[in-house]
């Protein structure tokens, strides 16, 4: 350790992301103090060539190795900045775990991020993707995210506007080569309306007896239940949760699809225009569900998950994506595209 990160050449990554498929950095730093990542830029590797910032590697699939240098955030503090009563800003490191925040917000009396529980990966990630689940997303409540940018080899702060908050999109996801992502604000309120009208969240809570207005931790145990029980567990089989975003559509051009194929979701999405599909829905019709190539497989548990039966490679579970994106494509003409980063290829999409 110097300097507030460690070094180490030639680094395996198998153990960096969750689909836990091999493949290695030429350099790996773990920073457990932000401040010092402007000195790592002093190394060529950091410099000039391509970097890898990664998290839990949650939402990462390895088709090859990376060609460059790999960056970890350590720092997993949680601070207070303000409380106003009502509501207070929170201020948390990058390497935090997503979870853990969740919980702590929660035992703090905080409300909001419940519907967000147990989605795996770190708070540094949360505003990249804009993680998302049951009807809220975490970028509702980020006010600002501190950064490294690489372009001016300075720490700035992005505010929610910056941020270019879409869909499982945002301006880090959009600019990897230039943003490396170091805390998050939050403004998280103590008094807000919880959004229980999705995917079985309700019957969920009649079922642990929720009667009546629900507590906040009682929505949390609600989204553990319904994901635990419809989403393989990634210490027990190698997946990235979602591998698939749900496909937004013009909202005639979704209505006339689910007309001509009964029984087919259809969401209300952020634009009044347009619609979200159910993913899942397209792949099971298309009879992908459980079945696999080798040891490359969707899930038999939840139709958007990809699995690693055990000796999958990346290139193996990709080959799999490419061919169930493909099978919707020809069923049903809609493209799918990955929720994951794809490191060592590139995503076709389907035409």
């Amino acid at each position: 350790m110097s300097q507030g990160y460690s070094l180490l050449d030639e680094a395996s990554l198998e153990g960096r992301n969750t689909f836990r498929v091999p493949a290695r950095a030429s350099v790996l730093a773990d920073v457990i103090c932000a401040e010092a990542i402007g000195d790592l830029f002093a190394y060529d590797l950091f410099s000039n060539g391509p970097l890898l910032v990664l998290g839990e590697g949650s939402n990462i699939l390895f088709a090859g190795d990376w060609p460059g240098a790999a960056l970890a955030i350590r720092a997993h503090a949680i601070t207070v900045l303000h409380d106003e009563g009502e509501a207070a800003r929170v201020r948390v490191d990058a390497g935090a775990n997503w979870n853990d925040f969740v919980r702590w917000s929660l035992g703090h009396g905080f409300v909001g991020l419940e519907n967000l529980s147990l989605i795996p990966g770190t708070v540094g990630a949360a505003p990249i993707q804009n993680i998302g689940a049951y009807g809220v997303e975490a970028g509702e409540f980020i006010q600002s995210v501190e950064a490294f940018d690489r372009q001016t080899g300075s720490m700035q702060r992005l505010d929610r506007a910056e941020c270019g908050f879409g869909y499982r999109d945002s301006v880090f996801r959009r600019m990897p080569e230039r943003w490396i992502v170091t805390a998050v604000e939050f403004e998280l309120p103590r008094r807000r309306e919880f959004r229980l009208d999705y995917a079985g969240v309700r019957e969920e809570l009649d079922r642990i007896g929720a009667e009546g207005t629900p507590r906040a931790a009682q929505v949390a145990e609600a989204i553990c239940r319904l994901r635990t029980a419809k989403l393989p567990d990634p210490m027990v089989i190698g997946n990235a949760g979602s591998f698939f975003k749900n496909p937004v559509l013009a909202a005639a051009d979704a209505h006339a699809l689910a007309q001509r194929h009964p029984g087919l979701p259809v969401f209300a999405s952020v634009d009044a225009g347009t619609r979200k599909l159910s993913a899942a829905w397209l792949i099971e019709a298309c009879g992908w569900k459980g079945r696999r190539q080798g040891d490359a497989g969707v899930s038999d548990r939840h139709a958007l998950v990809l699995v690693n039966h055990g000796r999958a490679s990346g290139a193996q579970i990709l080959a799999l994506a490419r061919r169930v994106a493909a099978d919707v494509f020809a069923r049903f003409g809609v493209a799918l595209e990955p929720e994951p980063r794809i490191v060592g290829a590139r995503w076709e999409t389907p035409q």
